[in-house]
């Protein structure tokens, strides 16, 4: 592997920011698995038959804390895992 003293300065530069944004993403990523466990604390609110439906201070406080990105992200993965798996879509009412 060619050291970066051989490489030209652009080629370096080119380097050293894809090593910025892969480890800038892992960072996001692991700030975004953070603050999907924090939601943890809203599960019994969230479950089929529960008694409560309403949210507690935590569930609410949890939920403003993670960011809208995560979120969003992490829901659109989720409502693609069906087809990775060769299963339906799932469809839900209201």
């Amino acid at each position: 592997m060619a050291s970066l003293k051989s490489l030209s300065s652009p080629a370096a530069l080119l380097l050293l920011l894809i090593a910025l944004a892969v480890q800038t993403q892992l960072a996001h990523s692991q700030i975004c698995t953070s603050q999907l466990n924090s939601l943890n604390v809203c599960a019994p609110f969230v479950v089929p038959g529960a008694p409560n439906t309403n949210p507690s201070t935590d569930c609410c406080n949890a939920l403003g804390a993670v960011q809208h990105d995560c979120l969003c992200s992490t829901l659109q993965i989720a409502a693609r895992l069906p087809s990775q798996c060769n299963l339906p879509p799932i469809t839900c009412g209201n």
